[in-house]
Protein backbone atom coordinates (compact mmCIF):
# COMPACT_ATOMS: atom_id res chain seq x y z
CA UNK A 1 0.00 0.00 0.00
CA UNK A 2 1.52 3.71 -0.77
CA UNK A 3 1.37 6.91 1.13
CA UNK A 4 0.78 9.76 -0.86
CA UNK A 5 3.11 12.01 1.36
CA UNK A 6 2.47 15.50 1.93
CA UNK A 7 5.68 17.79 2.72
CA UNK A 8 6.37 17.31 5.88
CA UNK A 9 4.96 13.87 6.69
CA UNK A 10 6.78 11.39 8.22
CA UNK A 11 6.48 7.15 7.62
CA UNK A 12 8.32 4.43 8.99
CA UNK A 13 10.36 2.51 6.73
CA UNK A 14 9.21 -1.18 8.38
CA UNK A 15 7.22 -3.35 6.85
CA UNK A 16 3.81 -4.62 7.97
CA UNK A 17 4.99 -7.59 9.30
CA UNK A 18 7.60 -5.54 11.58
CA UNK A 19 10.92 -6.67 9.48
CA UNK A 20 12.95 -3.56 8.46
CA UNK A 21 13.38 -2.81 5.31
CA UNK A 22 17.17 -4.14 2.90
CA UNK A 23 16.75 -1.99 -0.24
CA UNK A 24 14.91 1.26 -0.91
CA UNK A 25 14.80 2.56 -4.13
CA UNK A 26 14.01 6.61 -4.29
CA UNK A 27 12.52 6.81 -8.22
CA UNK A 28 12.03 9.86 -10.36
CA UNK A 29 10.36 10.49 -13.32
CA UNK A 30 9.24 13.33 -15.72
CA UNK A 31 8.30 15.06 -18.75
CA UNK A 32 8.64 17.87 -20.43
CA UNK A 33 5.48 19.94 -20.14
CA UNK A 34 3.67 20.73 -23.53
CA UNK A 35 4.92 24.56 -24.93
CA UNK A 36 1.96 27.05 -25.04
CA UNK A 37 1.10 29.50 -27.91
CA UNK A 38 1.11 29.13 -31.91
CA UNK A 39 4.46 27.87 -32.37
CA UNK A 40 3.72 24.52 -29.42
CA UNK A 41 2.59 21.96 -32.36
CA UNK A 42 5.63 23.26 -34.56
CA UNK A 43 8.26 22.68 -31.78
CA UNK A 44 6.89 19.94 -29.63
CA UNK A 45 8.24 19.60 -25.78
CA UNK A 46 11.40 20.36 -24.77
CA UNK A 47 13.69 18.40 -23.33
CA UNK A 48 14.74 19.04 -19.53
CA UNK A 49 17.75 17.22 -17.75
CA UNK A 50 16.31 16.16 -14.07
CA UNK A 51 18.89 14.80 -11.81
CA UNK A 52 18.75 12.82 -9.05
CA UNK A 53 20.65 12.97 -6.28
CA UNK A 54 21.33 11.58 -2.54
CA UNK A 55 23.64 13.52 -0.12
CA UNK A 56 24.54 11.34 3.14
CA UNK A 57 25.71 12.34 6.06
CA UNK A 58 26.30 12.01 9.85
CA UNK A 59 24.88 14.59 11.76
CA UNK A 60 25.66 17.70 10.35
CA UNK A 61 28.44 16.87 8.03
CA UNK A 62 28.71 15.79 4.68
CA UNK A 63 29.93 12.17 4.32
CA UNK A 64 29.35 11.11 0.70
CA UNK A 65 27.16 11.74 -2.56
CA UNK A 66 25.79 9.87 -5.14
CA UNK A 67 24.70 11.71 -8.61
CA UNK A 68 25.27 11.81 -12.20
CA UNK A 69 29.19 11.92 -11.76
CA UNK A 70 29.60 9.60 -9.08
CA UNK A 71 27.02 6.94 -9.39
CA UNK A 72 28.34 4.79 -6.60
CA UNK A 73 28.92 5.93 -2.84
CA UNK A 74 32.45 5.19 -1.38
CA UNK A 75 31.37 1.92 0.84
CA UNK A 76 28.77 0.73 -2.15
CA UNK A 77 25.89 1.22 -0.08
CA UNK A 78 23.89 3.55 -2.42
CA UNK A 79 23.57 3.37 -5.98
CA UNK A 80 22.45 5.47 -9.21
CA UNK A 81 21.07 4.24 -11.80
CA UNK A 82 22.52 6.75 -14.62
CA UNK A 83 21.85 10.20 -15.97
CA UNK A 84 18.67 10.49 -18.55
CA UNK A 85 18.34 13.67 -20.32
CA UNK A 86 15.43 14.34 -21.31
CA UNK A 87 12.63 12.30 -19.17
CA UNK A 88 10.27 10.50 -20.33
CA UNK A 89 6.99 9.70 -20.05
CA UNK A 90 6.07 10.48 -16.05
CA UNK A 91 4.74 7.18 -15.62
CA UNK A 92 7.89 5.40 -15.08
CA UNK A 93 11.19 6.16 -13.07
CA UNK A 94 13.58 7.92 -15.59
CA UNK A 95 16.75 7.98 -12.56
CA UNK A 96 16.69 6.01 -9.34
CA UNK A 97 18.41 5.78 -6.76
CA UNK A 98 18.94 2.38 -4.52
CA UNK A 99 19.80 2.37 -1.00
CA UNK A 100 21.26 -0.89 0.78
CA UNK A 101 20.28 0.30 3.92
CA UNK A 102 21.85 -2.55 6.24
CA UNK A 103 25.51 -1.28 4.41
CA UNK A 104 25.06 2.16 5.02
CA UNK A 105 28.11 2.96 7.26
CA UNK A 106 26.86 3.24 11.11
CA UNK A 107 28.34 7.18 11.17
CA UNK A 108 25.58 7.95 8.40
CA UNK A 109 22.44 8.99 9.84
CA UNK A 110 20.84 10.95 7.02
CA UNK A 111 20.42 10.85 3.60
CA UNK A 112 18.77 13.60 1.73
CA UNK A 113 17.46 13.24 -1.68
CA UNK A 114 17.27 16.20 -4.07
CA UNK A 115 16.22 16.84 -7.43
CA UNK A 116 17.28 19.86 -9.63
CA UNK A 117 16.80 21.10 -12.98
CA UNK A 118 20.70 20.57 -14.63
CA UNK A 119 19.81 22.55 -17.65
CA UNK A 120 18.25 25.68 -15.29
CA UNK A 121 14.84 25.08 -16.57
CA UNK A 122 12.06 25.68 -14.08
CA UNK A 123 9.75 23.19 -12.94
CA UNK A 124 6.92 25.43 -14.98
CA UNK A 125 8.43 23.81 -17.69
CA UNK A 126 8.14 20.05 -16.12
CA UNK A 127 5.16 17.74 -15.98
CA UNK A 128 4.04 14.56 -14.31
CA UNK A 129 7.17 14.60 -12.16
CA UNK A 130 6.94 12.69 -9.12
CA UNK A 131 9.55 10.95 -6.53
CA UNK A 132 8.75 7.75 -4.61
CA UNK A 133 10.01 5.07 -2.62
CA UNK A 134 10.11 1.64 -3.67
CA UNK A 135 10.70 -2.08 -1.77
CA UNK A 136 13.36 -3.20 -3.59
CA UNK A 137 13.04 -6.69 -2.36
CA UNK A 138 9.05 -6.75 -3.40
CA UNK A 139 8.61 -3.85 -5.79
CA UNK A 140 6.09 -2.70 -3.87
CA UNK A 141 5.78 1.16 -3.48
CA UNK A 142 5.67 2.78 -0.21
CA UNK A 143 5.08 6.54 -0.91
CA UNK A 144 5.06 9.03 -3.56
CA UNK A 145 5.66 12.56 -3.47
CA UNK A 146 4.22 14.51 -5.82
CA UNK A 147 5.88 18.02 -7.51
CA UNK A 148 3.32 20.24 -7.14
CA UNK A 149 2.60 23.21 -9.63
CA UNK A 150 5.43 23.65 -11.45
CA UNK A 151 6.72 27.39 -10.04
CA UNK A 152 9.75 29.39 -10.71
CA UNK A 153 12.01 27.27 -8.73
CA UNK A 154 14.63 25.00 -10.63
CA UNK A 155 15.31 22.29 -7.65
CA UNK A 156 13.38 20.34 -4.70
CA UNK A 157 14.69 19.17 -1.69
CA UNK A 158 12.22 16.20 -1.59
CA UNK A 159 12.84 13.65 1.31
CA UNK A 160 15.23 12.22 3.64
CA UNK A 161 15.61 8.72 5.06
CA UNK A 162 17.51 8.77 8.84
CA UNK A 163 18.27 6.52 11.65
CA UNK A 164 15.19 6.13 13.68
CA UNK A 165 16.29 3.71 16.60
CA UNK A 166 17.49 0.31 14.73
CA UNK A 167 15.38 1.48 11.78
CA UNK A 168 14.84 4.08 9.49
CA UNK A 169 12.14 6.59 8.69
CA UNK A 170 11.19 8.44 5.91
CA UNK A 171 10.39 12.21 5.91
CA UNK A 172 9.17 14.01 3.15
CA UNK A 173 10.37 17.54 2.67
CA UNK A 174 8.98 19.23 -0.42
CA UNK A 175 10.89 22.48 -0.21
CA UNK A 176 11.55 24.28 -3.52
CA UNK A 177 15.01 25.68 -4.24
CA UNK A 178 17.41 27.29 -6.45
CA UNK A 179 20.01 25.53 -8.20
CA UNK A 180 21.84 23.12 -10.78
CA UNK A 181 23.41 20.52 -8.96
CA UNK A 182 23.46 18.86 -5.46
CA UNK A 183 26.03 21.60 -4.30
CA UNK A 184 24.10 24.36 -5.26
CA UNK A 185 21.66 22.92 -2.93
CA UNK A 186 23.60 22.44 0.30
CA UNK A 187 22.59 25.21 2.29
CA UNK A 188 19.05 24.55 2.09
CA UNK A 189 19.68 20.77 2.50
CA UNK A 190 21.60 21.90 6.08
CA UNK A 191 18.13 22.98 7.25
CA UNK A 192 16.41 19.71 7.44
CA UNK A 193 19.57 17.67 9.14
Amino acid sequence: MSVNLAKGQQISLSKDTGDALTVVRMGLGWQAAPRKGFLAKLTGTREIDLDASAVLFSGKSYVDVVFFRHLVSEDGSVRHSGDNLVGGTGQADDESIAVDLPRVPSEVDQIVFTVNSFTGQTFAEVGSAYCRLVDETTGAELARYTLEGGGGHTAQIMAKVQRDGTGWKLRAIGEPAAGRTFQDLMPAITRHL
